[in-house]
């Protein structure tokens, strides 16, 4: 199975373009659900679904796979070409790299140049833009064809370094290696620095070279011009793709629309979403209904996203991605009731539970200061022997500190930072702050240093963690000079604020300054 074709045309980088391409803004929520689709369908012992069980990219995935090998199973080439590109769309970069490395130094596949490409840019998110030069620059003359050359180009302009990248494509232009896809890397590049002018020049040569634009490059084009909120530029690009022989899809008539309720013109807005929907594909159209969506919560049209919630619903499998987005709508709308409803919806249809979705509703309770029907959800999903996340308990350490109530703010904080095995997760600062403060209060001293313990497995101290730490101290009565030494290993130095602080140690009342 080829990763890319033939280095004369422009179809073999579509595969990577797709990962380059403008977001639709729903990764975070469709790359975890793509995760647990094996599950949801029933288990099969596949390579593929137990590297998928491996969710920690801090985890190697390199056992998983010694281990299939082992237990005597076939290994084809074509599964771990396609793992790598699942990876990636899943965002775990560093199992793609660990796949695509073993392929070739432990299996000894030979890598063509479509798998040199992949791996460029996978070594590119891992360990960043040097180490990805590094590597194309050792790739072997004989192997050094269109697609790792586009891969490069694609990481230039995703790091927005663009001398490197107009000097590579001046490069593949001398070389013979223009298509459409090199020309919507430099257009991408120059529609997300804001050159708007370079975006124009860009399309124009590449029309008089006679290399035709595809679905990319109407959709970066109209991203730049909606961007700037240059109509006349948007509405060019509407007029030509109304031409059935020029390619469009949804993305851009969606586009279109966040452009046009951008300078308020609504009614060109509805009509853009209007036909964008005709363009949302019959099968695997998620991303274009959730896009949609969350468009009609920011025109605040109740009856229309329940229009297009319930088309969704009649063409397309169910899924939590899906759930949140509506939830997410709602929630914009301040439709507390309606967002209910769906939750209770899903709750009864869910394969997977995923407390992201409850967490939604949790976080717009404690927003509002609703915490009794907060902890009510929270309460029932633990009766129904499901753990929540650390955020969730984040969240309603957030809404107390905000309703007068430090006290619960604070075991709710100590409930979050007990689950450092949520590696991703990380405290809100100001909820951070704010326990201190309270210990501060107390003149707890104890407390504060258990809460720290807690806290540095997830995070380093801040300077103004540090600077109420220390008044805590020093209203207890305690020796700082350990604190100040963890202070400076930490590279925080002693400033003016620290002296400030140590010239109150006399002051036997409540420090007026805040932490």
């Amino acid at each position: 199975m080829k990763l890319f074709g033939s280095s004369s045309g422009a179809r073999p980088l579509y595969q990577l373009e797709s990962r380059v391409r403008v977001k639709a803004g729903l990764g975070a929520f469709l790359s975890t659900e793509a995760i647990r689709q094996p599950a949801d369908r029933g288990w099969t012992d596949t390579l593929y679904n137990r590297v998928v069980l491996v969710a920690d990219p801090k985890i190697s995935v390199v056992p998983v796979l010694e281990r299939w090998v082992q237990e005597g199973k076939p290994v084809e080439k074509k599964d771990l070409q396609s793992m790598v590109k699942q990876m990636m769309d899943f965002r775990r970069y560093s199992h793609a790299l660990e796949i695509s490395t073993w392929m070739s130094d432990r299996r000894y596949f030979p890598l063509t140049p479509g798998d040199l490409a992949y791996r460029l840019q996978v070594i590119n998110k891992v360990h960043g833009l040097e180490h990805a030069e590094n590597y194309f620059n050792n790739i072997p003359r004989q192997l050094k064809f269109y697609q790792p050359h586009g891969a490069l180009l694609s990481c230039y302009a995703e790091e927005k370094s663009v001398e490197k990248a107009e000097a590579l494509f001046e490069k593949m232009k001398e070389s013979n290696m223009l298509s459409s896809f090199v020309y919507n890397m430099l257009l991408k590049l120059y529609s997300d620095i804001g050159e708007l002018g370079k975006v124009d020049a860009t399309f124009q040569e590449m029309q008089e070279k006679g290399i035709l634009p595809d679905f990319f490059t109407y959709n970066i084009l109209m991203e730049a011009y909606a961007n700037t909120s240059n109509i006349n530029g948007m509405e060019k690009i509407l007029k030509k793709i109304q031409d059935p022989k020029v390619p469009a899809n949804w993305h851009i008539y969606a586009v279109a629309a966040k452009g046009y309720m951008k300078i308020g013109l609504m009614d060109k807005a509805l009509a853009a979403l209007k036909k964008s929907e005709k363009q949302i594909p019959q099968k695997k159209g998620r991303v274009a209904y959730g896009f949609i969506l969350s468009l009609y919560a920011d025109i605040g049209s109740k009856d229309e996203l329940h229009r297009v919630w319930n088309a969704y619903k009649a063409r397309e499998r169910l899924s939590n991605s899906m759930y949140m987005c509506m939830i997410s709508a709602l929630l914009k709308l301040d439709d507390i009731e309606g967002a209910e409803a769906i939750l209770k919806e899903w709750e009864t249809r869910c394969n997977f539970y995923d407390f992201r979705v409850p967490n939604l509703l949790i976080g717009a309770y404690c927003r509002k200061g609703l915490l009794g029907k907060a902890e009510s959800l929270v309460s029932q999903v633990i009766e129904s022997g499901r753990t929540p996340f650390a955020n969730t308990w984040d969240r309603l350490a957030g809404g107390y500190f905000r309703e007068g109530q430090p006290l619960k703010a604070v075991e709710m904080m100590k409930k979050a930072l007990q689950l450092t095995g949520q590696t991703r997760w990380k405290p809100n600062p100001a909820n951070v702050l704010a326990s201190l403060e309270y210990f501060r209060d107390q003149k707890d001293v104890e407390a504060a240093e258990k809460f720290v313990k807690m806290l540095r497995c997830l995070v380093p101290l801040t300077e103004e963690n540090y600077h109420c730490l220390l008044r805590t101290y020093l209203l207890a009565q305690k020796p700082v000079t350990d604190l100040l030494e963890q202070m400076k290993e930490n590279g925080l130095n002693a400033d003016g604020e620290t002296q400030k602080i140590l010239e109150e140690k006399n002051n036997q009342h409540h420090p007026e300054s805040s932490c």
